[in-house]
């Protein structure tokens, strides 16, 4: 029951965020030029898939970003790498690089698996170095699909936490973001707030993401400790929404 009740209080907190920031948004509708916080967590949450017996929207993944000593990525600089190209790119608009972007290539890669399409994209879970064909020739033909994953995560609603500390890897952001994630996670025990049968991460290659009922891999098999929750209501307290 603790794990439980400790999921019921999170997403207590989701929602005070939801009412301090008005609501969550949708990278379809977000720029840079909004007022961001420098630092922070985000948690996406899935469309029309709700939590167990309520009308919470369920959470599909928890990121941050800068967690090397140094880092000077902002969190709308890691949003960016999610949402993409814009329409103003000449040779791919709208679609993005999922080299870049850990959640976009999940993505991408349970499409393919959903949909076999293993032979129209051979090099998606590549690396460039391993790659030996011009990388203007592998962009257009992973365009399509990049396409396909930018339409997904841009409809998918987001809230953020501002949490700025320097970055490194004992950092709050890190703190808050492992804990979620194990505390969300139904890897290795009870199943809390099942996954819809039509999530499409239930097609991912990888067992951490169709168990854990998440697009993370990280930290989904480790123990939680719970008192990451009051510094999460903390930096909740602390977020204001951008202008």
């Amino acid at each position: 029951m603790a794990r439980r009740d400790d999921l019921d209080r999170f997403y207590r907190l989701l929602d005070t965020l939801r009412q301090r920031v008005g609501g969550p948004r949708k990278l379809k509708n977000c720029t840079g030029y909004m007022d961001w916080p420098d630092r922070g967590v985000y948690v996406f949450l899935e469309p029309g898939e709700t939590r167990d017996a309520t009308e919470q929207l369920r959470v599909t993944r928890v990121g941050t970003h800068a967690v090397s000593a140094g880092s000077s990525t902002s969190l709308w600089d890691r949003l960016k790498q999610h949402y993409g190209t814009g329409s103003g790119s000449s040779a791919h608009p709208h679609g993005g690089n999922h080299r870049g972007s850990v959640y976009r290539k999940r993505v991408g890669e349970a499409i393919i698996e959903k949909h076999a399409l293993h032979d129209d994209y051979p090099d998606w879970n590549a690396r460039w170095s391993s790659i030996d064909r011009d990388r203007s020739t592998v962009r257009d033909e992973e365009y399509i699909l990049e396409r396909r994953v930018s339409a997904y995560l841009r409809e998918q609603p987001f809230l953020w936490i501002a949490l700025d500390d320097e970055p490194g890897p004992d950092s709050d952001r890190v703190y808050v973001e492992r804990n979620a994630i194990a505390l969300l996670s139904n890897v290795g025990t009870s199943t809390v707030d099942p996954r819809a049968d039509g999530w499409l991460g239930r097609y991912s290659r990888s067992r951490a993401i169709r168990e854990s009922g998440l697009w993370n891999v990280d930290h989904v098999d480790e123990t939680y400790d719970p008192d990451f929750l009051d510094r999460l209501e903390q930096a909740v307290a602390e977020t204001t929404p951008p202008e």
